[in-house]
């Protein structure tokens, strides 16, 4: 991915969404030859020249100080995705020539401790993934919940590949347009984080090729976090099922995530729950008595 591009991109795209009512400038007359605010008013707004924002806006974040990014970032009205987006732009933007060339990454591995503790955890859905979105680990009940994803996958499981890519996604998951625009998002935001792996790269690549509607969004250059929210699913076997999430940061293993799933306390999709757990656990417990016997 190109530094200059995703930083000119992005800062353009940004530019164009804010009107100058929005801004709180005055909007002299009715024909305006570019959406949203001009480059002279994003200068105003953050206190630097036009000339200095042009060359930033061009894809020149070469030496720029954080107060720079700070006050670009006001003036955007960026909000908390986005600041970090900007600056993980200008840091891979700063990082010195041939120590961040394109790689191919070793494949990421959960530690056993790790993996422990999905597995103690029974009573909720839980898996670790990258920022690829590879689904590298999970607990029995995690599997079972999200089985379609894991069943229609022959390599490591991929969220956005199996949501873009497999028919199957848009019946599991009730609200697929939205989850489909946070997937974009997200790695979208991992690009900005890590531009230059090659995996993410030919993930992509692959994405956009194979998916209008990927290729499209993309363009859009919208980042997200991914900390908690809602997902409402289908499964093929206990029905529609309401989930809060947790995604929580390994912070001993950079650039993983565990997410956990819970339902609310005696609803439906609690009790579905408790079905599938209770089929996950039935073999272990058949063993467990034969060893005891």
């Amino acid at each position: 991915m190109d530094s200059r591009t995703e930083i000119r991109d992005f800062l353009t795209s940004r530019r164009a969404r804010i009107t100058p009512e929005r801004a709180g400038l005055p909007a002299y007359g009715g024909n305006r030859r570019v959406a949203g605010l001009r480059r002279e008013e994003v200068a105003l707004l953050a206190g630097v020249s036009v000339d200095y924002y042009t060359r930033l806006e061009r894809g020149n974040l070469s030496g720029v100080s954080e107060s720079v990014l700070e006050a670009i970032a006001r003036a955007l009205q960026l909000d908390e995705a986005e600041r970090a987006h900007l600056f993980d732009l200008a840091r891979a933007a700063n990082t010195t020539p041939g120590t961040a060339r394109t790689r191919r990454r070793p494949t990421q591995q959960v530690r056993p401790g790790v993996q422990r503790i999905l597995d103690a955890m029974t009573l909720a859905p839980a898996y670790v993934r990258n920022g690829r979105l590879d689904v590298l680990a999970a607990n029995q009940l995690g599997r079972a919940v999200f089985a379609p994803l894991f069943d229609a996958s022959t390599r490591t499981p991929n969220i956005a590949r199996f949501i873009f890519l497999d028919p199957a996604a848009q019946d599991f998951y009730l609200e697929w347009e939205s989850l489909a625009g946070d997937t974009v998002a997200l790695l979208r935001a991992e690009a900005g984080r890590d531009p230059y792996d090659r995996a993410l790269s030919d993930l992509v690549g692959e994405l956009s090729t194979r998916s209008d509607v990927f290729r499209t969004w993309w363009a859009a250059h919208n980042v997200r976090l991914h900390r908690s929210g809602t997902k409402h699913l289908h499964h093929p076997v206990v029905g529609d099922l309401t989930l809060e999430f947790e995604s929580m940061d390994l912070t001993a293993d950079t650039g993983l995530r565990l997410n956990a799933y819970s339902a609310e306390p005696g609803s439906p999709s609690q009790e579905a729950l408790n079905l599938l757990a209770s089929w996950t656990a039935a073999p272990h417990v058949r063993s467990a008595t034969r060893q005891g016997d």
